[in-house]
């Protein structure tokens, strides 16, 4: 959606380091990790390079500045617990079990226990209470990750984050009780409600009432690329489908959500150059 623009907000005193509540990773899960390396190629200025584990294909998404995530495939095991093509978002955590501990009391869930990953940190996934899921962790090194690009519009990272979600009023109290979030401001979408920006220093997404034509509750996440018409006919000539054709957002870009040949949600945003 992007209804209200996403232009970060530049301070002199910048985090060098990523804070709790940070987006910091995104990784998609899929059915078929070549057909989903093959068409983001097409699509996004990404390349992607083996993460070098012996015992599972975990691919890593290289933006022109910076890594931006990972491709996986969904095993047999998480299908079976009802898992589907999705892109899941990581969020910083202080101390994961904390975390997770924390987000079962306040009526989340644990979707994959907390478990360490040699050099890259201690993790899990978990869902909020309406059912979103996403991954909250402990990074190994520490540095600021720019996966999210908050400093400024970076072509192939991530640009903006949107939540939809069965009640807003609760995703506020869970998320903003366990990462400092606050509410800044809203637009209104007339039937849809109210379009609700979320500031974590500086704005990094937005939470939106979800419907039944947008699915279960989750986390959109929109990629920024450097042409929004070539992307969108890079979206369906590589088998995807364009769900809600570009829009104009405020600051001239243009934003359009999309599923991929596997049934995975994603957003685009970037200028239209034609």
């Amino acid at each position: 959606m992007i209804f209200g623009g996403f232009a970060p907000v530049v301070t002199l005193e910048a985090p060098q380091v990523s804070r709790p509540g940070d987006f910091i990773w995104y990784e998609l899960l899929t059915t078929d990790v070549d057909a989903a390396e093959a068409f983001y190629a097409k699509v996004l200025p990404w390349t992607f390079a083996s993460f070098g584990q012996a015992d599972m294909d975990y691919r890593i998404v290289h933006a022109p500045e910076h890594e931006v995530g990972g491709l996986m495939a969904v095993t047999p095991e998480m299908v079976a617990n009802g898992a589907r093509p999705v892109w899941l978002s990581y969020l910083a955590v202080d101390d994961v079990d904390e975390a997770v501990a924390a987000v079962e009391a306040k009526g989340g869930t644990v979707q994959m226990a907390a478990m360490d990953v040699p050099m890259v940190g201690r993790m899990a996934m978990v869902a909020d209470p309406q059912g979103a899921p996403l991954y909250v962790m402990k990074p190994a090194s520490g540095g600021k990750s720019m996966a999210f690009a908050n400093d400024r519009p970076r072509v192939g990272h991530a640009a903006w984050n949107e939540l939809r979600t069965l009640d807003q009023a609760a995703a506020w109290t869970f998320y903003g009780d366990l990462f400092g979030w606050r509410h800044d401001g809203d637009m209104d979408m007339g039937p849809m409600g109210q379009y609700q920006f979320i500031r974590h220093g500086g704005v990094i997404g937005a939470m939106m009432k979800a419907d039944a034509a947008m699915g279960p509750p989750s986390w959109m996440t929109y990629f920024r690329v450097p042409d929004i018409d070539a992307a969108k006919a890079a979206v369906e000539a590589g088998g995807g489908q364009v769900v809600q054709a570009p829009d104009e957002i405020p600051g001239g870009d243009f934003s359009m959500t999309c599923i991929d040949p596997q049934g995975a949600a994603f957003g685009l945003v970037g200028p239209r150059k034609s």
